[in-house]
């Protein structure tokens, strides 16, 4: 069942993510390219961009807010070298189609007719801050579908507390950069007031706000039409069976790190890492650490 997205699930939705890196830090050359297919798969209302890579183990990475599927630049190759690794643009988010005003649709059901297409029974799914709460809905709402759930920086619909109210204030002040001063002032706003002391590597920030100079800020500028599962994931997080590893960083978003520690408590078959030395944007700011404890993680369940 789906329900029209809340006034403050707007903001959760739009949620910051980061930059994945591959092997070493940011400034490192990648290793050699591997084959990637891409494409387009129609939704209804819509369309999603998606590229693919590797074989083996699948696993669909998701990225998040203010950016595309490029906030994995460097884990996609050096996962593929490993999986065959699916990454996407959310509907909204670039190469993918913007949502149509009035026309409501679901990010996970997006995803399902993703992996419909791509003929993918079953997946790893993983995503990073906004893409993990889509990550947790597909789960959910597909649970068949899920050979294991990896939330990152991670958020989960239907939560609130102190720390969630605080997110969604500095969410307000980057839509109100975007009203009075434009795209760039709402990308300026998003790396001070939402990830802010986060970011423990400049160039992991440059990075992102690089990328993040791309994203339209759709999400900042409309009503939007997404609507969740209801009763939200948040209730519901007891019912996930899929082997589950939380990926949170010493240094994350306070609201991100109490819902590490919920998903921890209610999942029955969760496991938590804490990176030391690295915030929101782990992936990129600990991309060797990160990629390894995918790998060991995947590796661990076994060959579907």
């Amino acid at each position: 069942m789906i329900t029209r997205l809340p006034s403050t699930a707007v903001f959760a939705a739009v949620l910051t993510a980061a930059l994945g890196a591959g092997g070493g830090s940011c400034s490192e050359q990648s290793p050699p390219s591997v084959e990637v297919q891409s494409g387009y798969v129609e939704v209804p209302g819509g369309r999603l961009y998606y590229e693919m890579a590797g074989s083996g183990d699948v696993l669909v990475l998701i990225h998040g807010n203010a950016g595309d599927r490029r906030h994995w630049d460097h884990q996609f190759e050096v996962l593929a070298r490993h999986f065959r690794v699916v990454r996407y643009d959310v509907r909204g988010y670039g190469k993918s189609s913007l949502p149509v005003d009035g026309e409501p649709y679901t990010a996970h059901e997006d995803l399902a007719a993703l992996v419909d297409h791509l003929d993918i029974p079953k997946a790893h799914i993983g995503g990073w801050s906004m893409g993990s709460a889509i990550a947790v809905d597909f789960v959910l709402a597909y649970p068949e579908r899920a050979v294991s759930l990896m939330p990152i920086g991670p958020w989960v619909m239907g939560y609130s507390s102190p720390a969630v109210q605080n997110l969604f204030a500095d969410m307000d002040a980057v839509r109100t950069a975007l009203a009075e001063r434009g795209s760039a002032a709402a990308a300026d706003a998003f790396m001070e007031a939402v990830l802010g002391d986060t970011i423990r590597n400049e160039a992991a920030g440059a990075e992102f706000r690089r990328i993040a100079g791309d994203y339209s800020w759709w999400a900042f500028s409309h009503s939007s039409p997404q609507r969740f599962l209801e009763p939200s994931a948040i209730e519901r997080l007891a019912e996930i069976q899929a082997p589950t590893l939380i990926l949170t960083a010493e240094g994350d978003i306070p609201a991100c790190l109490e819902i590490a520690g919920l998903l921890d408590q209610s999942v029955p078959d969760s496991r938590k890492v804490v990176m030391a030395g690295t915030g929101h944007l782990l992936p990129m700011e600990k991309p060797k650490e990160f990629n390894q404890h995918v790998i060991d993680f995947v590796r661990s369940l076994g060959a579907e």
